[in-house]
């Protein structure tokens, strides 16, 4: 006997808004969950991403070579690009590695956020995504998908940030890490919303009231050691994304 998948909103009761928007059943809103981890943080300011140091954004739109560290022994592996185009609309799309284990981009990018594994074979190696050089992104070996705590809202979207985690792995040399959540609106420059310190374990931090996060604004996780040692530091950031004007 067959029974039918609904809401309870049908039959006059509710559930959690949390729920009917990762449902799908509001209109012009998306959840959003960003994540990053960064293995080895020292006395150095860094984003909480796979390849470590600053991120660094394109100035321009560019075409993004997507390619393996482990050559040819990857060719025919399926890696889905995530981010936005010259007019910050985002954008994403599919791209097999060649017989050398790379591939180009079909679109440019002008923000690369998101990076995973898609089809039915995992790489060998890292995988980069790449122009000129640098780095946007990359699908640490054995992840199959990018953790970079690194975002740009979409134009005509708003993101409304309900709530940030930090993690620290354990230490017992007395160090401790500082952890930003910074945002650089449309033309301006980075600045700190959130800073707290933490020495191992975990800070959740929500906002009862959501922060309001206009379109074109980029958005990354940074941490710094008190420290000259390597420690490990993971970062979360989630909210909703609203479509303005839908």
């Amino acid at each position: 006997m067959s029974r039918e998948v609904s809401s309870i909103t049908r039959v006059g009761t509710s559930e959690p808004f949390e729920l009917q928007v990762s449902r799908n059943q509001i209109s012009y809103h998306t959840p959003l969950l960003k994540y990053g981890y960064n293995p080895l943080i020292i006395n150095l300011n860094e984003t909480i991403w796979d390849v470590g140091g600053l991120y660094a954004y394109p100035s321009s739109a560019v075409v993004m070579s997507v390619t393996s560290a482990a050559g040819a022994a990857d060719s025919g592996v399926k890696v889905t690009v995530v981010g936005l185009d010259a007019n910050y609309v985002e954008q994403s799309e599919e791209v097999t590695l060649d017989a050398s284990g790379t591939q180009d981009t079909q679109n440019t990018y002008l923000r690369v956020y998101r990076a995973y594994v898609s089809g039915d074979t995992a790489p060998t190696g890292n995988v980069n995504i790449i122009n000129g050089g640098t780095t946007y992104a990359r699908v640490t070996l054995g992840e199959n998908q990018t953790l970079m705590a690194v975002y740009t809202v979409p134009a005509g979207h708003t993101l409304y940030v309900t709530q940030g985690v930090a993690t620290h792995g354990t230490d017992t040399s007395g160090a401790y890490m500082t952890v930003r959540f910074m945002q650089r609106a449309f033309g301006g420059v980075f600045r700190t919303a959130t800073k707290v310190d933490i020495v191992g374990g975990e800070i959740i931090f929500p906002f009862t009231f959501p922060l309001r996060i206009p379109e074109k604004t980029d958005l990354e996780v940074q941490a710094i050691c008190s420290k000259n040692q390597n420690n490990a530091v993971g970062a979360t950031f989630e909210g909703i994304l609203v479509k303005e004007n839908g």
